[in-house]
């Protein structure tokens, strides 16, 4: 517990120490670019070649988009088990940007200092990762990235930390990536997801939060509504890599994210299927910081 609380306490994370290249004058100068990687979790094997084929595609598309980093909404690892993570980390280990992580449910089915071995495992010392919440920060926005304190949800010391991080900001546009949303948002399974009323009325009532970012729900993209705007704030679903689960398990398209934060304040939230270099067009998502 009290290496927990000391996680917990832990504020933020600055990218001044994961770039250490040209990146940090390109991120404050003209608008910032990162992929996000959904919920992996395989099952019944401990496979990930979706997961696989995404790295693989963001590090082609890193050159051309100019992406600065990538991000995960949690659940990698099913159960949290030690195998899970160990198949996860040679794949994972082969991003060549660095990778900011978050604990899903699943995670734990093990432990937060489990997870924390092997988010550093991944890295490689391209950053370092030692809080289980921590910020990302820059001139134009900040991501405020927040595993749950179990399951999917939020305890009210989470949402404490949530609320003090988002006023500490302000008046700083924030995108909050969390594993999953709250209850309501995605209709397509509204009892799942976040429960603790103060998620909203102390978290997202901040008028300097623009979006939350998520996964857990593995819905497939053709065929829900992945993007909305609701009470101000937009959600962007991060669809599942190795499994579709809404509707239901007929059809799975692995497919990730990338988000443009422009000079201007506008980003761009394009849409990539595996293999396909080039954005699919029906799914972009426009909105203004």
């Amino acid at each position: 517990m009290k290496f927990l609380s000391t996680l917990l306490l832990s504020t933020s994370i600055l990218l001044l120490t994961a770039f250490n290249s040209a990146y940090s004058s390109e991120a404050t100068g003209s608008g910032i670019s990162f992929a996000v990687l959904g919920d992996a979790e395989p099952k019944p094997k401990a496979e990930f070649p979706h997961m696989a084929q995404a790295v693989a595609d963001i590090n082609t598309l890193t050159p051309q988009l100019n992406l600065q980093f990538v991000l995960g909404v949690g659940d990698i690892a099913h159960k949290g088990t030690l195998l899970q993570y160990e198949q996860a980390t040679p794949v994972l280990q082969a991003l060549q940007l660095p990778f900011y992580p978050i604990m899903g449910n699943e995670e734990y089915g093990s432990t937060p200092e489990r997870f924390l071995t092997f988010a550093n495992k991944w890295n490689q010392g391209k950053t370092t990762i030692d809080s289980i919440r921590y910020t990302l920060e820059f001139e134009q926005v900040a991501l405020v990235l927040a595993s749950p304190d179990f399951s999917r949800d939020f305890n009210d010391e989470g949402i404490a930390w949530l609320k003090n991080e988002v006023s500490r900001l302000a008046p700083k546009p924030v995108l909050l990536v969390v594993h999953g949303a709250q209850q309501g948002v995605f209709k397509e399974n509204a009892d799942k997801g976040i429960s603790h009323p103060g998620f909203v009325s102390e978290v997202l009532n901040q008028p300097n939060v623009r979006a939350v970012i998520s996964g857990d729900l593995h819905m497939d993209m053709p065929r829900v509504k992945h993007s909305l705007q609701l009470n101000g704030v937009h959600y962007l679903h991060i669809p599942a890599l190795e499994r579709t689960k809404i509707p239901d398990e007929s059809q799975h398209t692995p497919m990730y994210r990338v988000f443009h934060v422009q000079a201007d304040g506008t980003v761009v939230v394009d849409t990539y299927q595996n293999g396909n270099l080039t954005p699919l067009a029906p799914y972009q998502y426009r909105f203004t910081l």
